[in-house]
């Protein structure tokens, strides 16, 4: 058998609530039994003291407890008196004194001599007799509670029971506030009396009973709970195993709002981003394959034209050839460079530099061929060093793609102006031009890859379309960030954030 997460954790909880349940129970049966014991111990501790108060008075009238040595009967007459009579509400209340004794000289000799020391009670009076009714004879010793008695005198000596028993309870007899001796009762080990040991059997078994049923109960609850808590994990399974075999539309349910609704909501991310990519690597080989396809067929045309005799190898076709080659190895290596980015083997080396020497040096070597297209360059870089760790050749790169861009794509008389300000803990780098611009809603897909604007952004003016997703990538490399956004000028204006450091 499979052993699936929801019996695995229904296997789990319902182990912990059986050692759980089955410790309490244990425990309680224990506790049960002890507790029972120490309140029978405290019962024959009550006994124990009016037996004590019971052998004072017998002290009284005997002198002493020798008749308790010679034969145990009178010790047993005693029990039966105690096992006879209810307990008083106050237990450890002793009984009250006899009255003083009358002195015969003084009351003119009237009385005996012996009635200075009353009769002792009639046995009769103390245990019935043999033939007496059940109601009416004393109750047995359940507990062997004479067996575990102890008598001891005021000498220390024993005369009844071991002297030296360990534990168990020990009650001073006391005659007018002198002790006349000790009783010693051996602790209670194990319930002998039926009806006792049929009480905790009782208990106990219900407390087991209990702890059964609280068992079955919590595993029909763990089966329930396991399977509430892993539907959503099903769910989550039939989706993945759709997007494994390509259905990029499939989409998980929010069953719930915990760590399973957050997965389920991950997934579904996941599913739309690779959907999206799906989609995007399918346009860019579409675009990809047109754009090659056009330079291609200009070179096969002419390569054509030329071996049938059509057109004649001139330095003019040679040229056209030449510009044709140049666009696709362009091409080849702007997708070279994406690809590279893509994968994360597209390498920097990051140095400290001056951001606004790179910028200037930059604007000059692009000087003269910007006055050649006939446009104006304008340049706002400042006197203050603006430092920044970056590496020096992509952001060339990205700063050669923005220039070529605005001289490819600005109408000619128009201007160019290249900024640089500091803001805050970001350097803003801004290049904007003159029209023709991009139509509203449009300047966030300038960094799509392929993308071409309308008109102006034309594939006549020779660019590839990678251009702006490549100079996105780099940027972004970099800790920066990079947006296109309309110019005042009538053009686009393209801004760069970059993260600055503390000048050297």
């Amino acid at each position: 058998m499979r052993l699936t997460i929801a019996r695995k954790l229904a296997l789990t909880i319902t182990v912990i609530v059986i050692i759980s349940i089955g410790t309490l129970a244990w425990v309680t049966s224990q506790n049960l039994k002890s507790g029972f014991i120490a309140y029978l111990s405290d019962l024959e501790k009550q006994d124990l003291v009016r037996l004590s108060n019971l052998l004072a008075e017998d002290y009284r009238q005997n002198g002493n407890f020798d008749r308790f040595q010679a034969n145990r009967r009178p010790m047993r007459d005693l029990l039966d008196q105690i096992r006879s009579k209810p307990r008083p509400e106050n237990d450890n209340a002793r009984p009250r004194p006899p009255p003083r004794r009358r002195d015969p000289e003084r009351e003119g000799g009237a009385e005996d001599h012996h009635a200075e020391r009353p009769p002792p009670p009639p046995r009769s009076q103390d245990k019935p007799p043999r033939d007496a009714p059940p109601e009416q004879r004393p109750p047995m010793d359940p507990m062997n509670f004479g067996q575990r008695l102890s008598l001891i005198d005021k000498h220390g000596q024993p005369l009844i029971g071991p002297g030296d028993a360990p534990g168990g309870s020990t009650v001073p007899i006391m005659l007018d506030n002198e002790k006349i001796g000790m009783l010693r009762l051996a602790p209670l080990r194990q319930i002998s009396n039926a009806s006792a040991v049929d009480f905790v059997s009782v208990q106990i078994r219900h407390t087991l009973w209990l702890a059964l049923a609280l068992i079955v109960i919590s595993l029909a609850f763990s089966l329930w709970l396991a399977r509430h808590l892993l539907r959503p994990l099903k769910s989550l399974h039939q989706v993945t195993a759709k997007i494994s075999k390509g259905q990029l539309d499939a989409r998980a349910e929010m069953i719930s709002q915990d760590e399973l609704g957050d997965l389920a909501r991950d997934i579904n991310s996941m599913a739309q981003n690779l959907e999206r990519n799906e989609a995007q690597r399918s346009r860019m080989l579409a675009d990809i394959s047109h754009e090659l396809r056009t330079p291609l067929t200009v070179v096969q045309g002419e390569i054509e034209a030329l071996m049938d005799g059509v057109r004649h190898i001139t330095p003019a076709a040679l040229e056209s050839l030449h510009a044709e080659v140049r666009h696709l190895n362009k091409l080849v290596d702007d997708i070279r460079q994406l690809t590279l980015a893509d994968s994360g083997d597209l390498h920097y080396q990051f140095v400290d530099m001056d951001l606004r020497l790179l910028l200037a040096d930059l604007l000059q070597r692009f000087a003269l061929r910007i006055e050649q297209a006939g446009l104006r360059l304008e340049s706002q870089l400042g006197d203050t060093p603006a430092w920044t760790r970056a590496d020096g050749g992509r952001l060339t790169q990205v700063m050669g793609n923005l220039l070529e861009n605005c001289i490819r794509y600005t109408d000619r008389g128009g201007v160019i102006v290249c900024s640089l300000v500091r803001n805050g803990a970001l350097m803003e780098l801004s290049l904007e031009d003159s029209a023709p611009g991009v139509a509203d809603g449009k300047h966030a897909l300038l960094f799509d890859r392929l993308y071409r604007a309308d008109y102006a952004r034309s594939r006549a003016n020779g660019g590839s379309g990678l251009g702006l997703s490549i100079c996105k990538v780099i940027v972004e490399a970099h800790g920066g960030q990079i947006s296109a956004a309309p110019s005042q000028l009538g053009g686009v204006k393209i801004r760069i954030q970059l993260p600055c450091i503390k000048t050297a």
